[in-house]
């Protein structure tokens, strides 16, 4: 009855009404973020989920009070020349209370509209459990580089390396500048031979660090680099130095 009063006067069109807990049940404290990853999902793409188990609206609500129409099929998120948005509420028998409105956001940036300059250097990064295993693994990297298709970009690679695989005990690192520099680095790892772009070693224990890196004169132009490379950090160091000169 509260959405009916809410937000079911004086529309154009009808809210439409769904459920999370049709879905996986009452999820408890994530409800809440659990609607909110459901909500994201549907303004991508675009689609307004049905309600499951549902075949009609309760008899115990008086519909008609408003413009308010239960998800009982899929329907397709129409296109009004608005950004679409929803409400996502969470009310738990604890005492939760809270509702959330969301956005459609801006479109993504289409690839290969970002200007920023390639890396000179990749570094790749393979673990493994043992000594082995890392060479077979450098085996299987060499191999897939060598697959039918299209070849992998390499800083892909190298970033799927670093942020989605477990980091494992026996490690090796590989700076390479091109696909043909790391195909011989880790022929040279599979074949357990040295490298002069190879790196290897087992994780230490972990501990507190304290690094004094100075105050960056003893390398003139430093973060040049990384603010050609890297628009986020270009962003934040220009941010930095408007607050500065303010």
């Amino acid at each position: 009855q509260a959405l009916l009063a809410t937000y079911g006067q004086g529309r154009e069109r009808p809210l439409y009404l769904g459920s999370l807990k049709s879905n996986i049940g009452h999820a408890q404290a994530a409800a809440g973020v659990a609607g909110v990853i459901k909500t994201v999902l549907a303004l991508r793409h675009g689609t307004l989920p049905r309600t499951l188990h549902v075949d009609a609206p309760s008899q115990h609500v008086d519909w008609s009070a408003g413009a308010v129409e239960l998800l009982t099929a899929n329907r397709p998120w129409p296109e009004t020349g608005r950004p679409r948005r929803a409400g996502v509420s969470a009310f738990g028998v604890s005492g939760t209370n809270a509702h959330l409105i969301l956005e459609q956001g801006d479109d993504p940036t289409e690839p290969g509209t970002d200007t920023a300059r390639p890396l000179p250097v990749v570094p790749v990064l393979l673990s493994a459990r043992g000594a082995a295993a890392l060479q077979a693994q450098a085996a299987r990297l060499r191999d897939h580089l060598d697959g039918d298709g299209n070849p992998p970009d390499l800083h892909d690679t190298g970033l799927t390396l670093a942020a989605h695989r477990a980091a494992l005990d026996h490690r090796a690192a590989v700076a390479v500048t091109d696909r043909e520099s790391l195909r011989a680095a880790l022929d040279a790892l599979a074949e357990d031979r040295p490298h002069p772009s190879l790196v290897r070693g087992r994780a230490a224990g972990s501990g507190l660090a304290v690094v004094f890196s100075g105050q960056g004169a003893q390398r003139v132009g430093m973060g040049r680099g990384l603010y050609e490379a890297f628009p986020v950090f270009a962003a934040a160091f220009d941010e930095v130095c408007a607050a500065f000169e303010g």
